[in-house]
């Protein structure tokens, strides 16, 4: 009798502490020796080492990736030009983030300079319109000459576009035909040739040739 007693106790022991085992009360459960190895090969913050790297970078931590594509060439331009500073106007006049001048801005619909520098995406609009008259103006030399060198420096239709933009689509034809003969440089030394090379390979796809464009927003 007694040893019939003592298993039931055992019994009954084992059945409370195994119940136990799935209290409500979370915090009582021991998860220490669950492993999880293979779930850190999925994660979508930064890890010890990779914030570890940054930390060590002294300035810009964090930076916006574009690569090669058309608006990673309109930032890396932007930047160039302004440093991407939508509002600022230089001693000759040229306004916004791509330094535009008053004739250009006319010539593409845009005629209040006030509003102009005020509007974002009025100057990015303005941007894409000017920049899709010059493949329009150029779509021959872009043809004949990308992937040639002139002067050391391999032609890309970016890099056309962008020396378009400093020096105007008639001295790029100019200085593609020459050779590189035809020499220009903007009021602060600025040549063709630094922007050929500068803001080359980038993707322009983006950018259809357009003989009038006008910019007009929603």
């Amino acid at each position: 009798m007694k040893t019939k007693i003592i298993v039931f106790c055992g019994i009954m022991a084992v059945i409370i502490q195994f119940s136990m085992g799935f209290s409500a009360d979370n915090s009582t459960i021991d998860l220490s020796k669950y492993r999880v190895d293979d779930m850190e090969l999925f994660y979508t913050v930064p890890n010890e080492d990779e914030v570890l790297k940054v930390v060590k970078k002294p300035t810009r931590p964090f930076e916006l990736y574009l690569g090669n594509t058309y608006f990673g060439f309109k930032e890396a331009l932007g930047f160039k030009e302004s440093q991407g500073d939508y509002s600022v106007v230089n001693p000759f006049g040229y306004m916004g983030k791509y330094q535009f001048s008053a004739s250009t801005l006319e010539m593409i619909g845009i005629y209040d300079a006030t509003d102009f520098l005020s509007d974002t995406r009025l100057q990015e609009a303005a941007f894409d319109a000017y920049t899709s008259r010059n493949k329009w103006i150029l779509r021959r030399d872009i043809k004949r000459f990308v992937g040639k060198k002139i002067n050391g420096v391999r032609v890309t239709e970016s890099g056309i576009l962008a020396a378009a933009h400093l020096a105007g689509a008639g001295n790029v034809k100019k200085y593609l035909r020459s050779g590189g003969a035809h020499a220009f440089s903007d009021a602060f030394g600025t040549t063709i040739g630094y922007y050929l090379k500068k803001f080359s390979g980038f993707d322009m796809t983006p950018i259809l040739p357009n003989q009038r464009p006008k910019v007009r927003l929603l």
